[in-house]
């Protein structure tokens, strides 16, 4: 896993395209995947119908190949990645492109989801 570095996150940023909540929101077929970690998803919600797999599990549960492979995760679908801040986002978002997902884009941070009043899932 690549370690969380400015200089690493900068460089993922600059691999996968950014995207605003509100732009997301308006995609259809889209995965929305959260990476924070579970404890972080209970205390604040997480996008609706969004998956969450903590980006120290994306090998495992990303990866086409793995047998622990998350289905819902499918590489052919838009995918938009978004944690805390959007370090994590970011560099989730770089790996499932070197996984072979066409179509990744990060969100940035939930905190910016949530502020405009999108929609929220708890629990």
């Amino acid at each position: 896993m690549t370690p969380m570095t400015p200089e690493n996150v900068a460089e993922a940023k600059a691999k996968v395209p950014a995207i605003t909540p509100e732009e997301a929101s308006r995609l259809a077929d889209v995965v929305f995947l959260d990476v924070r970690e579970p404890s972080e998803v209970e205390a604040s919600g997480k996008v609706a119908g969004a998956l969450n797999i903590p980006r120290g599990m994306l090998d495992v549960q990303a990866d086409p190949s793995s047998p622990r492979r998350e289905a819902a995760l499918d590489p052919t679908k838009t995918v938009v990645t978004y944690c805390g801040v959007g370090g994590r986002a970011a560099l989730a978002a770089a790996r499932l492109k070197e996984l072979g997902f066409a179509d990744v884009r990060h969100m940035g941070g939930f905190k910016d989801w949530a502020e405009k009043g999108l929609p929220v899932e708890r629990g």
